[in-house]
């Protein structure tokens, strides 16, 4: 009997945590609902009176019913990225391409360490990429070209060793290319690399280009590899 009222409050009181962290992640994508303008009613299922977003169109959960994937790729969508993202702790893919989405990425993306895929290409987004961005270790994809971001790339770049591909072409960076990132190009898992179309200085060799399996495009008057 001991034992069966043991299990029965370890489900109660994991079935309470997971009910906790669906709210905390409904109120996250419900404050970034708020700040987006939707002339299509894509969002139109993200019920705010529904503790769990599990059953929002356009979202996808795990097991634990914990949000993992956002996809709001093409959906003539304007607005920002909020801070409150970072409430999603088990985000694995934040899909917002082709949309008409504006202003900086928040440095509380940096938080999402389990995120895979970032694609933000082909939007209006503006403003230096953070350093932040440097601390998702788990990020396979990062697709951002065809936007405004300005400044220079941060060397914490370097530290995206899981990368196989960084696409930040057609964008309005500048500065040298940071040494770490291009370290990266001699790693076994990054196979696209992609800063075209920007307005960096300089010249920019890898150690060992000869022997590099990476497509490395840098096509800028002033940088060449």
């Amino acid at each position: 009997m001991a034992i069966f009222k043991d299990i029965v409050f370890f489900l109660s009181f994991a079935s309470s945590i997971a009910a906790v962290l669906s709210n905390s992640e409904g109120d996250a994508l419900s404050a970034w609902k708020a700040q987006l303008v939707d002339p299509n009613n894509v969002l139109q299922s993200w019920d705010t009176t529904l503790v769990n977003p599990c059953t929002w169109f356009h979202i996808t959960c795990d097991a634990d019913s914990s949000v993992v994937r956002v996809d709001l790729g093409n959906a003539n969508l304007s607005g920002r990225l909020v801070p409150q993202l970072a409430n999603l702790p088990n985000l694995q893919y934040l899909m917002v391409y082709d949309n008409n989405l504006s202003g900086s990425i928040p440095r509380e993306i940096g938080m999402l360490t389990n995120l895979k895929s970032l694609f933000l290409y082909n939007n209006n987004f503006s403003g230096p990429l953070p350093p932040s961005l440097g601390n998702l270790s788990s990020l396979l994809f990062f697709e951002a070209q065809g936007n405004s971001f300005s400044g220079m790339i941060p060397a914490s770049f370097g530290a995206l060793t899981s990368l196989k591909t960084l696409r930040l072409d057609n964008n309005k960076l500048s500065g040298i290319i940071p040494f770490t990132l291009l370290q990266l190009v001699e790693l076994s898992n990054l196979r696209l690399l992609n800063v075209s179309l920007n307005s960096f200085t300089g010249t920019v060799r890898p150690t060992n280009s000869s022997e590099l399996a990476v497509t490395t495009i840098i096509q800028d008057p002033k940088a060449q590899i």
